[in-house]
């Protein structure tokens, strides 16, 4: 008996399985396939511009700095005026996702670095899946349109988010990622609620301790 034979065995028999163990495992399944939703706060129910708004409001609580825009082509001059008020090279990261590769990146006057980040990566670019607003955190899915090293590595993180894509709740999230993935989920879903930090030193906040220290998001209406 293998080892994961061996603890489901034991489980089974602490639950006392007997004959009814098809009909509880169809329960199981039919609980888990009803997604049930749990209690959402007020919050969490605002219409399109509350949402955005307390996304900002609580992004920007968390030491994000954010920006709305009115198209998604002055994304790239943004970056641009990003990268030189904070004194940076004006070099980008960025995956292969259609919606950024689309924009006039030449005009701005930036180098782009297309793939996975690495060590010498200073600032990347993502475009979120999401946002949930009630708690002012952003989706981030993986894969090669936007690989999640490009979360964590760079000190520099820019995460560019279409205004309609800014849910009330976690609920509303899931949702969205089910419909959106309904071949089957991403690897990985990254929730950020601002740039990375601890106080696990004296107790003093440290940004940048375990992924970004800046985090720019640009919110497109």
């Amino acid at each position: 008996m293998s080892g994961r034979e061996n603890i489901l065995a034991r489980i089974r028999a602490h639950a006392a399985a007997g004959e009814d163990e098809p009909a509880r495992a169809a329960r199981v399944e039919a609980h888990l396939g009803a997604h049930a939703r749990g209690t959402v706060p007020a919050r969490g129910q605002q219409d399109k511009a509350g949402r955005i708004a307390l996304l900002r409001q609580i992004l920007e609580g968390q030491s994000a700095s954010v920006r709305e825009l009115d198209a998604l082509g002055a994304v790239p001059a943004e970056i641009a005026d990003y990268l030189r008020r904070h004194n940076l090279a004006p070099r980008l990261g960025m995956g292969d996702d259609a919606a950024l590769a689309g924009l006039d990146w030449g005009g701005a006057n930036l180098e782009l670095r297309h793939g996975r980040a690495n060590a010498e990566l200073e600032s990347a670019c993502s475009m979120a899946f999401a946002a949930v607003a009630e708690s002012g955190t952003l989706v981030l899915t993986s894969g090669p349109d936007n690989p999640t090293s490009l979360n964590f590595m760079p000190d520099n993180h820019i995460i560019v988010l279409r205004a309609d894509q800014v849910m009330g709740s976690y609920e509303d999230g899931w949702d969205a990622l089910r419909a959106a993935f309904a071949d089957g989920p991403p690897r990985t879903v990254n929730y950020v609620s601002g740039p990375s930090r601890t106080g696990d030193i004296e107790q003093t906040i440290l940004l940048g301790a375990h992924g970004p220290r800046r985090l720019h998001v640009i919110i497109v209406k």
